[in-house]
């Protein structure tokens, strides 16, 4: 029987812990443009995400990861924000394709977020316009990375730093009318 009291224990417990929680990843893929379209090649049977332990998700309280493919409009950061509070931590993004890093080709658009990470922690970002299967999946193996060295804390960082993001949200959606979570 382990006692968990005990640091030594519970250092082998989180080990575990985090092991399992890499090993099944449930994502919610919020496609917002192009970049939705390299997701269903990733899960079908030539790439196979799911052998990997990476499978859909049909609402954010079962998703363990933010998939954001593509560029975000202002409107639509409402909605990925609202989705990511809607997730039961420990939760990760990933930002996928040039569009979340620095806005790609609408890099200056007035209605574009160039730069995910103001709005939102992201764990990881997968290069390209758009990233390729083999891309994504490497992606994952790098949140997987992050997860079982217990640094992929990006929902905690949010939690502790919620003043800054609603700050820099509300910049940009006029009109704020969510929820002002304090967990």
């Amino acid at each position: 029987m382990i006692n968990i009291n005990d640091k030594h224990s519970q250092i082998i417990v989180d080990i575990i812990k985090e092991y399992a929680r890499k090993q099944s990843l449930f994502i919610l893929a919020y496609g917002t443009g192009c970049g939705s379209i390299e997701i269903p090649p990733t899960m079908t049977s030539k790439y196979d995400a799911e052998r990997y332990g990476i499978r859909g998700a049909a609402t954010p309280r079962q998703a363990d990861v933010l998939l954001i493919t593509g560029y975000l409009a202002t409107k639509t950061l409402k909605r990925v924000i609202r989705a990511y509070e809607q997730m039961q931590s420990p939760k990760y993004v990933i930002g996928f394709g040039s569009c979340t890093i620095n806005g790609g080709m609408y890099w200056d658009s007035y209605n574009t977020i160039n730069v995910l990470d103001k709005y939102l922690p992201v764990d990881v970002y997968i290069n390209g316009c758009m990233p390729r299967p083999e891309a994504v999946l490497a992606g994952f193996d790098k949140l997987k990375e992050l997860i079982q060295a217990g640094k992929a804390e990006g929902w905690k960082h949010y939690q502790e730093n919620l003043d800054w993001y609603r700050e820099n949200q509300k910049k940009v959606i006029v009109n704020w009318q969510m929820p002002d979570y304090n967990w």
